[in-house]
């Protein structure tokens, strides 16, 4: 698997209005996108939802122990090449994730990416489910893909957190 490949043509094409919650879980709805390599005017969509524990302050910070119940051994190794490739910036806090197999349904459709992505996205739009998320991603890793969206709403959730521990005085 080339995790920089996968990382970098991993999109999310609706973000959810909410972020990560400071002081309680979240649970992001996904539908992720793929197209089979095999399979020319097909589209993979997966759904399932990841939980996001919130988040907690670490001292020291560090990246291990990091939950990845339910990924492949492949997937698990983001969390090393994250570790080395730059991610030390969001060792302030440790944002754990729960992601469910069984909760994983996955469908192919037989149209192609655009016109099952803007379909998708509409309904999320139309949802009002402020917790949903639409991701296009890499077929053959697309569990990357998903940890890419969690670290994205980590990306975006940081600094409302670091207001939230500041504001009651935890850091």
């Amino acid at each position: 698997m080339d995790m920089p490949y996968a990382m970098g043509n991993t999109k999310v094409l609706y973000v959810p209005d909410r972020r990560i919650d400071t002081f309680g879980e979240t649970r992001f709805n996904y539908r992720l996108l793929t197209e089979p390599m095999d399979e020319v005017g097909t589209t993979r969509v997966r759904s399932g939802w990841v939980e996001a524990h919130r988040p907690r302050i670490l001292r020291p910070a560090d990246m291990a122990g990091v939950d990845t119940e339910g990924f492949s051994r492949e997937a698990a190794r983001f969390f090393d090449w994250l570790r080395d490739n730059g991610g030390r910036g969001l060792a302030l806090f440790k944002y754990g994730f729960m992601f469910s197999r069984s909760e994983v349904t996955s469908e192919t459709v037989h149209e192609d990416m655009r016109t099952v992505s803007d379909r998708v996205v509409r309904e999320a739009l139309e949802s009002g489910d402020s917790y949903r998320a639409v991701i296009r991603g890499v077929d053959d890793a697309w569990e990357v893909s998903l940890l890419r969206f969690m670290l994205e709403m980590i990306e975006q959730s940081h600094e409302i957190n670091a207001f939230d521990f500041r504001r009651r005085g935890l850091i």
